[in-house]
């Protein structure tokens, strides 16, 4: 028998892509970068440095929203679960995975780079 908390989890992955852009929490990811750039915690530039950061996030958010149509809804669904997994969200990240997504989808062989090799014909 299924435990309803496993079927409602199950659920989830059968629920379709909604067609909007998701909400991500990038304090986290924002708050990382500047620390990593700041001499130490107490560097007054990290402040600016996650200002930075989190205005670049929501101008990669609109540019989300413009061009959000244009990715498939398995890529969607894909890349939303990636970019959530770890705890440090990015609409960075997201926009990265997407586009990657897409661009691997529109090469042919003769574009990747790799030569073909021709079985034996038996």
């Amino acid at each position: 028998m299924i435990l309803p908390s496993m079927l409602a989890l199950g659920a989830h992955f059968l629920l379709p892509v909604a067609d909007q852009v998701p909400v991500l929490n990038v304090e986290q990811v924002c708050q990382g970068i500047a620390r990593q750039g700041g001499a130490s915690f107490h560097d007054p530039g990290i402040a600016k440095e996650k200002q930075n950061c989190l205005q670049t996030e929501n101008e990669v958010r609109q540019q989300l929203v413009k061009e959000w149509g244009n990715f498939s809804a398995a890529d969607k669904r894909a890349c939303i679960s990636e970019s959530r997994m770890g705890g440090d969200s990015s609409y960075t990240e997201l926009l990265t995975c997407l586009e990657m997504a897409r661009d691997v989808r529109t090469l042919g062989p003769q574009d990747t780079g790799i030569p073909h090799i021709a079985t034996p014909a038996r």
